[in-house]
């Protein structure tokens, strides 16, 4: 692809950043001497009649909240921001030419996802202001429940109307249960539409409620025999299972516009050999979609992050697609935001210090940490290093552009099984990573001690909406499993990890292992682990 040099994003320092410094200096003298202070008490005080062991409590609580401040800093040295000009992009690179996109979905449980969210997201993706015969979507429901294969079904037939629906109207906010609640419009065309994802709403909640999807909800007989060989399927047991439920070189809307691919899955599982979590389900994502489109470009959604801007895609695409970043750059990172959280924040839902303060921070180093969801990559980057001449062999299997063959289908079908990853690579140098249940920030760290290197994108416009915890249980529970992730990487014994990475800056290095110090009051709401995994 020959693009001619055209700005498509700039980049903007913090004017606050040598303030910043010199702030971040006086503090280092003052924190040393606070410390010096506090050993000479131990060392020389005998007289006070004070316990030795409190004067060395609080020496140690001082020198951790002194290395918690110090590793700190990396988010205060060059904190940038960027601004991206999607409407440039039509001048590189033709529509054409845009590199096909593939969208990963996860989901592992209809009564704690409930399968109208994961709808609605998925909609949302498959309605992007793109080429429709370049995007393909892909869902992973590692519950194998029929409930979410059947809401799938109803999504690809909603599909063909509520697509065109949104590009004719020009609609920015692409998820149906987000647009019917906040607008209220009175003309036909809305009515109709609105009564038809009613139905398909109410169609979906019944076999919600009777826990299977009954006779009456099945329209043909090919439908009744896929759901009659899921009642012996269980949520820990159960074979491989791929379903084309829209292919784009087959399927139009009602205007006659190809639909986007959308392809369900659903990996084997067995109660006797280990799934890897999110992780797993990723990874066996990678593996089917480079078999079956081989996209150069991969987005991967939590399923209750919606999109509320369907130029997305070509935002990412300023960056990805510039020659000068293009060789070792991994992903683009949108941050995460939560509507209707309380003025107060209470629980601390909106996660500031991640997606406001480090982000920024971590932006001017090596880029921002993957936080699991709203994440553009360049599939090239699961595979090895930038300066990696090939992908290895046994990666992927190129997709030829001949349909989806029953060929395949069989490969694709193989590369499901759960004792497929054995003996191989995945999970540790293919792929997302595994060694700890915090997937995302895992497999970001382990990209940028490879020599990759990331980007935030914040547009005005916030890029994916979902949603935060509704209780304090939910806030703990998400904040505990986090907590034990970050030091599961923390203290990994992988020499790519830790102190010991050489290929990360030192400042960006040390902001990296501060998290796991500081994570209790940094990372809360509903981000980076599906609540079904746990």
């Amino acid at each position: 692809m020959k693009m001619k040099m055209k700005c498509l994003h700039t980049l903007k320092e913090d004017p606050l950043i040598p303030f910043n410094r010199f702030h971040a200096f006086v503090y280092f003298f003052a924190v040393l001497a606070v410390v010096y202070h506090r050993f000479s008490l131990v060392m020389n005080d005998t007289s006070s009649g004070v316990p030795f062991s409190m004067f060395a409590s609080l020496l140690v609580a001082e020198l951790v909240f002194a290395l918690q401040w110090f590793t700190g800093q990396g988010s205060k040295w060059r904190p940038v921001t960027r601004r991206e000009f999607p409407e440039r992009l039509w001048e590189v690179v033709e529509e054409k030419q845009l590199p096909k996109l593939d969208v990963f979905v996860c989901t592992a449980d209809p009564y704690k996802e409930p399968p109208v969210n994961v709808v609605c997201t998925a909609l949302s993706a498959m309605a992007f202001d793109y080429p429709t015969d370049r995007l393909s979507v892909y869902v992973s429901d590692d519950g194998c429940s029929e409930l979410t294969m059947f809401a799938f079904m109803e999504a690809a037939k909603f599909a063909r109307h509520w697509l065109p629906f949104c590009k004719d109207n020009n609609i920015l906010v692409r998820s149906p249960e987000a647009y019917f609640n906040t607008s209220d419009h009175h003309d036909h065309s809305h009515q109709k539409i609105k009564i038809m994802y009613q139905d398909m709403k109410e169609r979906i909640d019944s076999c919600m409620k009777r826990g299977f999807v009954s006779e009456d909800m099945i329209i043909s007989q090919k439908e009744s025999e896929l759901f009659m060989e899921w009642k012996r399927f269980t949520r820990r047991d159960h074979p491989s299972i791929i379903e084309i439920l829209l292919e784009s070189d087959k399927d139009k809307d009602v205007s006659g516009v190809p639909l986007p691919n959308l392809i369900y899955l659903s990996r084997e599982k067995s109660s006797k050999i280990a799934h890897n979590f999110k992780a797993g389900a990723l990874n066996s994502l990678l593996r089917v979609s480079g078999m079956i489109t081989n996209a150069p470009v991969i987005l991967t959604l939590d399923c209750d992050m919606y999109s509320n801007d369907p130029s997305t895609p070509l935002r990412a695409m300023c960056y990805l697609l510039d020659p000068s970043m293009a060789f070792d750059l991994a992903y683009v990172q949108f941050p995460q935001r939560f509507p209707g959280i309380n003025g107060k924040d209470i629980y601390a839902a909106e996660i500031k210090h991640l997606f406001q303060i480090n982000a920024q921070g971590l932006a001017g180093l090596c880029g921002p940490n993957y936080v699991g969801t709203g994440c553009f990559f360049n599939r090239r980057c699961f595979f090895g290093s930038p300066s990696s001449s090939s992908l290895q062999n046994d990666a992927i299997c190129d997709a030829k552009n001949e349909g989806i063959s029953y060929s395949i289908l069989q490969k694709a079908l193989h590369s499901l099984s759960c004792r497929y990853e054995h003996g191989t690579k995945w999970g540790s140098s293919i792929g997302f990573q595994y060694e700890s249940i915090v997937e995302d920030f895992n497999t970001g760290y382990r990209l940028q001690c490879r020599g990759w290197r990331s980007v935030l994108c914040e547009p005005e416009r916030p890029a994916f909406f979902g949603d935060a915890p509704m209780s304090l249980n939910d806030v703990l529970g998400q904040t505990k499993r986090w907590c034990v992730g970050l030091y599961e990487v923390g203290f990994s014994r992988s020499p790519t990890h830790g102190f010991t990475c050489t290929l990360i800056s030192s400042s960006q290095r040390m902001l990296k292992n501060s998290l796991s110090l500081s994570l209790e009051d940094q990372r809360f709401g509903n981000g980076g682990m599906s609540k079904g995994y746990g």
